[in-house]
Protein backbone atom coordinates (compact mmCIF):
# COMPACT_ATOMS: atom_id res chain seq x y z
CA UNK A 1 0.00 0.00 0.00
CA UNK A 2 1.63 3.18 -1.17
CA UNK A 3 1.28 6.58 0.89
CA UNK A 4 -1.53 7.62 -1.55
CA UNK A 5 -3.83 5.01 -0.76
CA UNK A 6 -3.16 4.82 3.14
CA UNK A 7 -3.49 8.45 3.33
CA UNK A 8 -7.51 7.73 1.41
CA UNK A 9 -7.97 4.81 3.48
CA UNK A 10 -7.41 6.62 6.73
CA UNK A 11 -9.30 10.09 5.77
CA UNK A 12 -12.23 6.85 5.70
CA UNK A 13 -11.49 5.57 9.17
CA UNK A 14 -11.97 9.24 10.66
CA UNK A 15 -15.04 9.64 8.34
CA UNK A 16 -16.50 6.45 10.92
CA UNK A 17 -16.28 8.50 13.58
CA UNK A 18 -17.16 12.09 12.77
CA UNK A 19 -18.33 13.78 16.03
CA UNK A 20 -14.72 11.91 18.06
CA UNK A 21 -12.53 13.38 14.88
CA UNK A 22 -13.85 16.14 14.75
CA UNK A 23 -13.35 16.88 18.37
CA UNK A 24 -9.76 15.24 18.49
CA UNK A 25 -8.81 18.07 15.82
CA UNK A 26 -9.82 21.33 17.85
CA UNK A 27 -6.93 21.36 19.59
CA UNK A 28 -5.18 21.00 15.73
CA UNK A 29 -8.03 23.64 14.45
CA UNK A 30 -7.19 26.69 17.13
CA UNK A 31 -3.33 25.98 17.38
CA UNK A 32 -3.48 26.38 14.16
CA UNK A 33 -5.93 29.48 13.55
CA UNK A 34 -4.44 31.05 16.67
CA UNK A 35 -0.81 31.03 15.08
CA UNK A 36 -2.08 32.67 11.84
CA UNK A 37 -4.49 35.19 13.56
CA UNK A 38 -1.16 36.11 15.27
CA UNK A 39 1.42 36.66 12.42
CA UNK A 40 -1.39 38.63 10.50
CA UNK A 41 -1.88 40.81 13.08
CA UNK A 42 1.90 41.40 13.14
CA UNK A 43 2.49 41.23 9.88
CA UNK A 44 -0.75 44.53 9.62
CA UNK A 45 0.81 45.78 12.50
CA UNK A 46 4.63 45.76 10.94
CA UNK A 47 3.23 46.99 7.65
CA UNK A 48 1.64 49.97 9.17
CA UNK A 49 4.44 51.11 11.11
CA UNK A 50 6.54 51.04 8.29
CA UNK A 51 4.27 53.51 6.37
CA UNK A 52 3.88 55.57 9.19
CA UNK A 53 7.71 55.73 9.82
CA UNK A 54 8.04 56.59 6.24
CA UNK A 55 5.91 59.70 6.61
CA UNK A 56 8.37 60.87 9.36
CA UNK A 57 10.68 59.86 7.45
CA UNK A 58 12.98 57.20 8.65
CA UNK A 59 16.13 59.13 8.37
CA UNK A 60 14.80 62.16 10.26
CA UNK A 61 14.55 63.80 13.51
CA UNK A 62 11.93 65.76 14.54
CA UNK A 63 11.63 68.58 16.84
CA UNK A 64 7.92 69.12 17.90
CA UNK A 65 6.68 72.07 20.04
CA UNK A 66 4.73 70.96 22.78
CA UNK A 67 1.57 71.14 24.13
CA UNK A 68 1.70 73.44 27.44
CA UNK A 69 -1.64 74.37 29.54
CA UNK A 70 -1.87 78.39 29.00
CA UNK A 71 -0.59 78.94 32.71
CA UNK A 72 1.97 77.57 32.07
CA UNK A 73 2.00 79.00 28.27
CA UNK A 74 2.41 81.88 29.81
CA UNK A 75 5.16 81.31 32.41
CA UNK A 76 7.56 79.32 29.70
CA UNK A 77 7.29 82.24 27.25
CA UNK A 78 9.06 84.43 29.66
CA UNK A 79 11.95 82.15 28.73
CA UNK A 80 11.67 81.09 25.64
CA UNK A 81 9.87 82.21 22.38
CA UNK A 82 9.11 78.79 21.39
CA UNK A 83 10.33 76.84 18.13
CA UNK A 84 11.38 79.17 15.33
CA UNK A 85 13.48 79.89 12.54
CA UNK A 86 16.32 80.84 14.84
CA UNK A 87 16.52 77.23 15.92
CA UNK A 88 16.37 75.64 12.43
CA UNK A 89 19.73 77.51 11.08
CA UNK A 90 21.88 77.12 14.39
CA UNK A 91 21.21 73.18 13.80
CA UNK A 92 21.66 73.37 10.76
CA UNK A 93 25.19 75.23 11.57
CA UNK A 94 26.16 73.68 14.39
CA UNK A 95 25.12 70.30 14.81
CA UNK A 96 27.70 67.60 12.61
CA UNK A 97 25.54 65.59 10.10
CA UNK A 98 22.55 67.41 9.49
CA UNK A 99 21.79 67.66 5.87
CA UNK A 100 18.93 69.99 5.75
CA UNK A 101 16.31 71.47 7.95
CA UNK A 102 12.19 71.73 7.07
CA UNK A 103 10.28 74.34 9.30
CA UNK A 104 6.30 73.51 9.16
CA UNK A 105 3.51 75.33 10.98
CA UNK A 106 -0.17 74.49 12.37
CA UNK A 107 -3.00 76.53 11.71
CA UNK A 108 -6.14 75.47 12.56
CA UNK A 109 -8.50 78.01 9.92
CA UNK A 110 -12.05 78.43 10.79
CA UNK A 111 -12.85 78.77 6.93
CA UNK A 112 -11.73 76.90 4.00
CA UNK A 113 -13.76 77.46 0.81
CA UNK A 114 -14.45 77.22 -2.74
CA UNK A 115 -16.44 78.25 -5.27
CA UNK A 116 -18.09 75.14 -5.01
CA UNK A 117 -17.53 73.76 -1.72
CA UNK A 118 -16.29 73.89 1.56
CA UNK A 119 -13.53 71.22 3.90
CA UNK A 120 -12.74 70.80 7.57
CA UNK A 121 -8.98 70.77 6.20
CA UNK A 122 -6.45 71.66 7.92
CA UNK A 123 -3.74 73.72 6.91
CA UNK A 124 0.43 73.54 6.93
CA UNK A 125 2.80 75.90 6.07
CA UNK A 126 5.76 74.11 4.87
CA UNK A 127 9.46 74.19 3.31
CA UNK A 128 9.58 73.79 -0.48
CA UNK A 129 12.16 70.93 0.79
CA UNK A 130 8.62 69.11 2.39
CA UNK A 131 7.97 66.75 -0.40
CA UNK A 132 11.27 64.85 -0.42
CA UNK A 133 11.46 64.94 3.46
CA UNK A 134 8.48 63.84 4.39
CA UNK A 135 7.72 61.65 1.19
CA UNK A 136 4.81 63.21 0.05
CA UNK A 137 3.43 61.94 -3.36
CA UNK A 138 1.72 63.95 -6.12
CA UNK A 139 -0.83 62.61 -8.09
CA UNK A 140 -1.57 65.66 -10.13
CA UNK A 141 0.81 68.82 -10.52
CA UNK A 142 3.69 69.65 -8.85
CA UNK A 143 4.82 71.02 -4.96
CA UNK A 144 5.75 74.55 -4.42
CA UNK A 145 9.54 75.44 -4.88
CA UNK A 146 12.10 77.84 -3.27
CA UNK A 147 11.03 80.65 -5.69
CA UNK A 148 7.57 80.26 -4.29
CA UNK A 149 8.40 80.67 -0.62
CA UNK A 150 11.00 83.65 -1.41
CA UNK A 151 8.30 85.39 -3.05
CA UNK A 152 5.32 84.37 -0.19
CA UNK A 153 3.55 83.33 -2.88
CA UNK A 154 -0.44 82.42 -2.55
CA UNK A 155 -0.37 78.94 -3.98
CA UNK A 156 -1.21 75.55 -2.22
CA UNK A 157 -1.00 71.68 -2.70
CA UNK A 158 -4.31 69.86 -1.37
CA UNK A 159 -4.93 66.67 -0.21
CA UNK A 160 -7.42 64.03 -1.88
CA UNK A 161 -10.15 64.40 0.35
CA UNK A 162 -10.29 68.25 0.36
CA UNK A 163 -10.31 68.41 -3.22
CA UNK A 164 -13.16 66.22 -3.03
CA UNK A 165 -15.01 68.67 -0.27
CA UNK A 166 -14.11 71.77 -2.83
CA UNK A 167 -14.32 70.76 -6.37
CA UNK A 168 -16.30 67.51 -6.26
CA UNK A 169 -14.55 64.98 -8.85
CA UNK A 170 -13.95 67.94 -11.18
CA UNK A 171 -10.24 69.32 -11.82
CA UNK A 172 -9.02 71.94 -9.35
CA UNK A 173 -5.44 72.63 -10.63
CA UNK A 174 -5.50 76.00 -11.07
CA UNK A 175 -8.79 77.15 -9.52
CA UNK A 176 -8.72 78.99 -6.18
CA UNK A 177 -9.63 78.26 -2.48
CA UNK A 178 -9.79 80.68 0.78
CA UNK A 179 -8.75 80.32 3.42
CA UNK A 180 -9.47 82.65 6.51
CA UNK A 181 -9.30 85.74 4.21
CA UNK A 182 -6.01 84.36 2.03
CA UNK A 183 -6.96 83.54 -1.00
CA UNK A 184 -4.77 80.33 -2.64
CA UNK A 185 -4.46 78.74 -5.92
CA UNK A 186 -4.17 74.88 -5.96
CA UNK A 187 -1.20 73.84 -7.91
CA UNK A 188 -0.71 70.02 -6.68
CA UNK A 189 -3.09 67.07 -5.15
CA UNK A 190 -1.88 65.13 -2.94
CA UNK A 191 -2.20 60.95 -3.90
CA UNK A 192 -5.04 59.31 -1.71
CA UNK A 193 -4.40 58.81 1.88
CA UNK A 194 -6.56 56.86 4.51
CA UNK A 195 -8.12 58.88 6.30
CA UNK A 196 -8.76 59.15 9.90
CA UNK A 197 -5.73 60.17 12.43
CA UNK A 198 -3.04 57.49 14.01
CA UNK A 199 -0.35 57.39 16.52
CA UNK A 200 3.12 55.88 16.53
CA UNK A 201 4.69 54.80 19.76
CA UNK A 202 2.75 57.92 21.29
CA UNK A 203 3.48 60.25 18.49
CA UNK A 204 0.54 61.43 16.39
CA UNK A 205 0.73 60.54 12.53
CA UNK A 206 -1.79 62.43 10.56
CA UNK A 207 -3.53 61.88 7.30
CA UNK A 208 -2.72 63.90 4.49
CA UNK A 209 -6.69 63.38 3.01
CA UNK A 210 -7.61 66.79 4.39
CA UNK A 211 -4.17 69.08 4.52
CA UNK A 212 -3.60 72.11 2.87
CA UNK A 213 0.11 72.94 2.44
CA UNK A 214 1.46 76.22 2.14
CA UNK A 215 4.65 78.03 1.51
CA UNK A 216 6.18 78.57 5.37
CA UNK A 217 6.99 81.85 4.32
CA UNK A 218 2.84 82.56 3.60
CA UNK A 219 1.73 80.99 6.24
CA UNK A 220 3.93 83.17 8.96
CA UNK A 221 3.31 86.26 7.04
CA UNK A 222 -0.62 85.89 5.79
CA UNK A 223 -1.97 84.03 8.97
CA UNK A 224 -3.02 85.39 12.15
CA UNK A 225 -1.63 82.84 14.93
CA UNK A 226 -2.33 83.51 18.53
CA UNK A 227 0.81 85.79 20.25
CA UNK A 228 1.45 82.88 23.05
CA UNK A 229 1.71 80.34 19.85
CA UNK A 230 5.48 79.20 18.84
CA UNK A 231 6.38 80.59 15.50
CA UNK A 232 6.81 76.92 14.44
CA UNK A 233 5.16 73.74 15.38
CA UNK A 234 7.48 71.58 13.91
CA UNK A 235 11.19 71.18 12.46
CA UNK A 236 12.09 68.03 10.53
CA UNK A 237 15.83 67.87 9.99
CA UNK A 238 17.11 65.17 7.70
CA UNK A 239 20.85 63.44 8.56
CA UNK A 240 23.28 62.51 6.23
CA UNK A 241 23.78 59.17 5.19
CA UNK A 242 25.56 57.08 8.25
CA UNK A 243 25.16 59.97 10.79
CA UNK A 244 23.89 58.33 13.84
CA UNK A 245 20.83 59.06 15.04
CA UNK A 246 20.44 59.17 18.85
CA UNK A 247 23.89 61.07 19.42
CA UNK A 248 22.44 63.41 16.61
CA UNK A 249 19.47 63.96 18.79
CA UNK A 250 20.79 64.41 21.83
CA UNK A 251 23.32 67.25 20.52
CA UNK A 252 20.33 69.00 19.43
CA UNK A 253 18.55 68.63 22.36
CA UNK A 254 21.18 70.39 24.49
CA UNK A 255 21.15 73.13 21.48
CA UNK A 256 17.55 74.22 21.10
CA UNK A 257 17.60 73.49 25.35
CA UNK A 258 20.42 76.48 25.43
CA UNK A 259 18.50 78.49 22.80
CA UNK A 260 14.96 78.33 24.82
CA UNK A 261 16.90 79.46 28.25
CA UNK A 262 15.84 75.59 29.35
CA UNK A 263 12.47 76.18 29.07
CA UNK A 264 10.58 72.61 28.55
CA UNK A 265 8.60 73.79 25.25
CA UNK A 266 9.82 71.49 22.52
CA UNK A 267 10.31 67.70 22.09
CA UNK A 268 12.64 65.82 20.25
CA UNK A 269 11.50 62.57 17.88
CA UNK A 270 13.80 60.03 16.16
CA UNK A 271 11.81 57.86 13.82
CA UNK A 272 14.39 55.11 13.70
CA UNK A 273 14.32 54.72 17.67
CA UNK A 274 10.69 54.32 17.25
CA UNK A 275 10.77 51.72 14.33
CA UNK A 276 13.39 49.27 16.97
CA UNK A 277 10.94 49.96 19.84
CA UNK A 278 8.34 48.66 17.74
CA UNK A 279 9.98 45.68 16.62
CA UNK A 280 10.97 44.65 19.92
CA UNK A 281 7.43 44.97 21.03
CA UNK A 282 6.05 43.34 18.08
CA UNK A 283 8.82 40.20 19.09
CA UNK A 284 7.48 39.98 21.99
CA UNK A 285 4.02 39.99 21.31
CA UNK A 286 5.01 37.41 18.98
CA UNK A 287 6.78 35.00 21.80
CA UNK A 288 4.07 35.58 24.02
CA UNK A 289 1.12 34.66 21.06
CA UNK A 290 3.42 32.28 19.78
CA UNK A 291 3.23 29.94 23.24
CA UNK A 292 0.16 30.69 23.72
CA UNK A 293 -0.58 28.74 20.01
CA UNK A 294 2.76 26.16 20.84
CA UNK A 295 -0.28 25.13 24.13
CA UNK A 296 -2.60 24.96 22.07
CA UNK A 297 -0.87 22.40 19.64
CA UNK A 298 0.86 20.62 22.40
CA UNK A 299 -2.98 20.03 23.91
CA UNK A 300 -3.82 18.99 20.22
CA UNK A 301 -1.30 16.25 20.04
CA UNK A 302 -1.77 14.65 23.25
CA UNK A 303 -5.43 14.43 21.98
CA UNK A 304 -4.36 12.67 18.84
CA UNK A 305 -1.98 10.81 21.03
CA UNK A 306 -4.78 9.55 23.22
CA UNK A 307 -7.64 8.91 20.80
CA UNK A 308 -4.79 7.10 18.24
CA UNK A 309 -4.17 4.75 21.66
CA UNK A 310 -8.00 4.23 22.28
CA UNK A 311 -8.05 3.33 18.22
CA UNK A 312 -5.50 0.72 18.71
CA UNK A 313 -7.54 -0.46 21.57
CA UNK A 314 -10.77 -0.77 19.48
CA UNK A 315 -8.73 -2.73 16.34
CA UNK A 316 -6.76 -4.89 18.15
CA UNK A 317 -8.12 -7.99 16.70
CA UNK A 318 -8.06 -6.27 12.95
CA UNK A 319 -4.49 -5.58 13.92
CA UNK A 320 -4.21 -9.78 14.73
CA UNK A 321 -5.73 -9.93 11.52
CA UNK A 322 -3.58 -8.38 9.36
CA UNK A 323 -0.37 -9.46 10.92
CA UNK A 324 -1.89 -12.90 10.19
CA UNK A 325 -2.24 -12.50 6.59
CA UNK A 326 0.89 -11.24 6.24
CA UNK A 327 1.15 -7.49 6.93
CA UNK A 328 4.48 -6.54 8.58
CA UNK A 329 5.20 -4.94 11.88
CA UNK A 330 6.18 -1.72 9.66
CA UNK A 331 3.24 -2.09 7.37
CA UNK A 332 1.05 -1.45 11.27
CA UNK A 333 3.14 1.25 12.11
CA UNK A 334 2.82 3.14 8.91
CA UNK A 335 -0.52 2.53 8.83
CA UNK A 336 -1.31 4.38 12.32
CA UNK A 337 1.04 6.88 11.75
CA UNK A 338 -0.41 8.03 8.32
CA UNK A 339 -4.18 8.17 10.46
CA UNK A 340 -2.36 10.06 13.16
CA UNK A 341 -1.36 12.37 10.02
CA UNK A 342 -4.16 12.36 8.35
CA UNK A 343 -6.23 13.55 11.28
CA UNK A 344 -3.66 16.75 12.37
CA UNK A 345 -3.27 17.80 8.37
CA UNK A 346 -7.39 17.77 8.57
CA UNK A 347 -7.23 20.03 11.90
CA UNK A 348 -4.33 22.24 10.10
CA UNK A 349 -6.42 22.75 7.18
CA UNK A 350 -9.65 23.80 9.57
CA UNK A 351 -7.26 26.23 10.97
CA UNK A 352 -6.19 27.85 8.27
CA UNK A 353 -9.53 28.84 7.32
CA UNK A 354 -10.50 29.69 11.20
CA UNK A 355 -7.15 31.68 10.95
CA UNK A 356 -8.18 33.71 7.87
CA UNK A 357 -11.56 34.22 8.77
CA UNK A 358 -10.20 35.57 11.99
CA UNK A 359 -7.62 38.14 10.45
CA UNK A 360 -10.69 39.44 7.96
CA UNK A 361 -12.58 39.51 10.62
CA UNK A 362 -10.23 41.51 13.19
CA UNK A 363 -9.31 44.02 10.01
CA UNK A 364 -13.13 44.66 9.37
CA UNK A 365 -14.55 45.39 12.79
CA UNK A 366 -11.22 46.08 15.13
CA UNK A 367 -10.21 48.40 12.46
CA UNK A 368 -6.36 46.95 12.66
CA UNK A 369 -4.77 46.13 9.27
CA UNK A 370 -4.00 42.20 8.77
CA UNK A 371 -1.84 40.29 6.56
CA UNK A 372 -1.70 37.02 5.88
CA UNK A 373 1.17 36.00 4.33
CA UNK A 374 2.31 32.74 2.82
CA UNK A 375 4.77 32.22 5.37
CA UNK A 376 2.13 32.42 7.86
CA UNK A 377 0.38 29.22 5.95
CA UNK A 378 2.97 27.21 5.50
CA UNK A 379 4.49 27.34 9.25
CA UNK A 380 1.42 26.68 11.01
CA UNK A 381 0.22 23.48 8.54
CA UNK A 382 3.64 22.35 8.90
CA UNK A 383 3.91 22.41 12.82
CA UNK A 384 0.62 20.82 12.82
CA UNK A 385 1.51 17.85 10.73
CA UNK A 386 4.87 17.68 12.36
CA UNK A 387 2.44 17.48 15.60
CA UNK A 388 0.54 14.86 13.99
CA UNK A 389 3.40 12.49 13.11
CA UNK A 390 5.32 12.65 16.22
CA UNK A 391 1.80 12.38 18.24
CA UNK A 392 1.08 9.21 16.20
CA UNK A 393 4.75 7.42 16.47
CA UNK A 394 3.59 6.07 19.99
CA UNK A 395 0.71 4.32 19.15
CA UNK A 396 1.84 3.08 15.97
CA UNK A 397 4.75 1.21 17.90
CA UNK A 398 2.30 0.08 20.52
CA UNK A 399 0.53 -1.21 17.54
CA UNK A 400 2.91 -3.21 15.49
CA UNK A 401 4.60 -4.72 18.55
CA UNK A 402 0.98 -6.55 19.38
CA UNK A 403 1.29 -10.22 19.46
CA UNK A 404 -0.51 -11.82 16.39
CA UNK A 405 -1.78 -14.78 18.71
CA UNK A 406 -3.10 -12.03 21.35
CA UNK A 407 -4.76 -9.39 18.93
CA UNK A 408 -6.81 -12.64 17.31
CA UNK A 409 -8.04 -13.83 20.40
CA UNK A 410 -8.80 -10.42 22.00
CA UNK A 411 -12.40 -9.35 21.83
Amino acid sequence: MNAAEAFLRALGNLGVHKLRSTLTMLGMIFGVGAVIAMLSIGAGAEKQSLAMIDKMGLSNILVRTRELKPDDLQEIRKKSLGLSMRDAAAIEEAVDGVEVTGPRIRINPYKVISATGKSEAKLFGVSWRHADLASVALSEGRFFGEDDEKNHAQVCVIGDAARRDLFGFKAALGRDIKVNDVWLTVIGILTPDSEGSASFQGVSVGSTSREVYVPVTTALRKFDRDPLESPLSELVIRLKKGTPPGETAAAITTLVDRLHGGAADFDVVVPEMLLQQSRRTQRLFNVVMGAIAGISLLVGGIGIMNIMLATVLERTREIGIRRAIGARRKDIRFQFVIEAFALSVSGGLAGVVMGVAIAKLVAAYAGWPTVVTIASLVLSTGVSAAVGLASGLYPAVRASQLDPIEALRYE
